[in-house]
């Protein structure tokens, strides 16, 4: 029997939902978002978060890019209309979007229980806001704002 040791590159790491609640201190005031832990345990290498829809969509993300080396989207529940450079992009309950580094994009619909997974790498990505390559549609107001 091997008694060999080795040291881990990350630490592991076990969020359960009442260790971490949803807070609104994340990059959109819009949304609410839940740290699930990942930054900590991989010393910053990648970041990990749910991201909930807070408030009705009125101005979107604007035009941005991130400087990441990698970051996913998986939609866990609703939806969310993008603008990834001058194509609109419907993602939807199940899909998930490769976010290529760099590439410019606008958030600007979703739905009242729109929620994804968001996987960055690094931890500490940028977001720089940039000039838009096209007009942007219109976003669809929530049932809940629409008069009875």
């Amino acid at each position: 029997m091997s008694t060999e040791t080795f040291e881990l590159a990350t630490r592991f790491s076990h969020i359960r939902p009442q260790n971490t609640p949803y807070e609104d201190q994340g990059l959109r005031d819009f949304f609410l978002y839940r740290d699930l832990g990942i930054a900590g345990a991989t010393g910053g290498k990648v970041v990990a978060q749910l991201v909930k829809a807070n408030n009705a969509p009125e101005q979107g993300t604007g035009w941005h890019r991130h400087e990441a080396e990698f970051h996913i989207v998986i939609m866990l529940k609703g939806w969310a209309r993008f603008m990834y450079g001058d194509k609109e992009t419907l993602v939807a309950t199940g899909d998930c979007v490769h976010q290529a580094p760099g590439i410019v994009h606008y958030l600007f619909d979703y739905s009242e229980d729109m929620e994804y997974l968001e996987i960055v790498g690094p931890a500490n990505f940028t977001t720089i806001d940039v000039e838009g390559p096209c007009e942007v549609p219109a976003f669809t107001p929530w049932k809940s704002q629409q008069p009875a």
